[in-house]
């Protein structure tokens, strides 16, 4: 196979004079320490480090290179101002990891007629754009690695649950009634659980507590693809997920801009992985039927039939190629 073209860059615009992001970049440096990857950018790592394992080669970055080839494929993973600020010839692969939704530019397949493929994280997300870039839109999750993300050595387990709690917007952070519903059910049950919070933990730290528990309730309004509880069920932690289903609720596009529904906390997911409940009306009745049927589940087998970084960058690799064939029988 001919070597890809991989593109990622996170947005690092100017915001004082010309030339600043430079002095910027260096004192957030000195300051922060090294940056850690966002969840684009672990989307471009994940896919590179699948290449990798199958010894498929790419370019990464190679500005210069996709200039003087226009005819090869640009594969675009993110974010969006890199193909807006650049003026490309080649056909383009874009996403990922762009945009939320089509309405930040409802006429991309007008302006930049060169992009030949748009892709999403996840099959509803897929239902949602279609609408907008038709036949365009194609599913494409990235890979979880399932060397760093293994079960731990075999010893008892401390807790019953580890409680994933993911409150990313403001209308949901002060919102505990759904947590303190299922706090109560585990103490009448005398369960003991820890609690995790979605953007405030170091890896290090999520494998540690998921050592010492038997399981998870996963707590998320929706995913995209959600990696997070994919790499948890790779660690062969089943988990107990609230799936709400109803509509897309970033509040930057609901409801004055987008009304999509349904949608899904879970949208990779099968009998393998564990059990899920909808309202805290379920939670009791999913929760004595997960706990009698904890030890048939098989969480990493369902992640390593599916979304290992092979897979992912396998199904990437089959994108590009049948993009390929259409353009040499144009």
């Amino acid at each position: 196979m001919r070597p890809l073209n991989l593109f990622y860059q996170e947005p690092d615009p100017d915001r004082w004079f010309k030339f600043d992001r430079y002095p910027r970049r260096l004192i957030r440096r000195i300051w922060r320490g090294k940056q850690r990857p966002g969840g684009v950018m672990q989307i471009a790592i994940s896919l590179m480090k699948g290449l990798d394992r199958l010894n498929i080669p790419y370019r990464f970055n190679d500005f210069s290179y996709i200039k003087k080839h226009p005819a090869e494929i640009a594969c675009i993973i993110g974010k969006p101002q890199v193909l807006f600020n650049r003026p490309w010839k080649n056909p383009v692969v874009f996403g990922a990891g762009v945009y939320s939704h089509p309405v930040e530019c409802p006429d991309l397949l007008v302006r930049y007629p060169h992009v030949k493929r748009f892709l999403v994280p996840g099959e509803w997300m897929r239902k949602m754009c279609e609408p907008y870039y038709g036949d365009k839109v194609l599913v494409w999750p990235a890979g979880i690695d399932t060397l760093s993300w293994c079960p731990a050595p075999l010893e008892k387990k401390v807790f019953d649950f580890l409680i994933y709690d993911k409150k990313i917007w403001p209308a949901q952070l002060n919102d505990n009634e759904l947590l303190n519903s299922i706090t109560k059910n585990l103490d009448a049950k005398q369960l003991k659980y820890q609690l995790i919070y979605y953007g405030s933990y170091t890896e290090q730290e999520l494998k540690s507590k998921l050592s010492n528990s038997n399981a998870v309730i996963f707590l998320s309004v929706h995913e995209t693809q959600g990696q997070a509880y994919q790499q948890i069920l790779s660690t062969n932690t089943p988990i107990l997920a609230w799936n709400r289903g109803g509509y897309w609720q970033d509040p930057a596009y609901y409801p004055h801009r987008v009304k999509y529904q349904p949608v899904s906390s879970v949208p990779y997911w099968d009998g393998r992985c564990g059990l899920q409940f909808a309202t805290p009306d379920e939670f009791p009745g999913q929760l004595a039927l997960f706990l009698e049927q904890r030890e048939s589940f098989a969480p990493r087998q369902y992640i390593l039939d599916n979304l290992t970084l092979e897979k992912s960058a396998a199904m990437y690799c089959a994108i590009v190629e049948q993009l390929n064939k259409e353009i040499e029988h144009e």
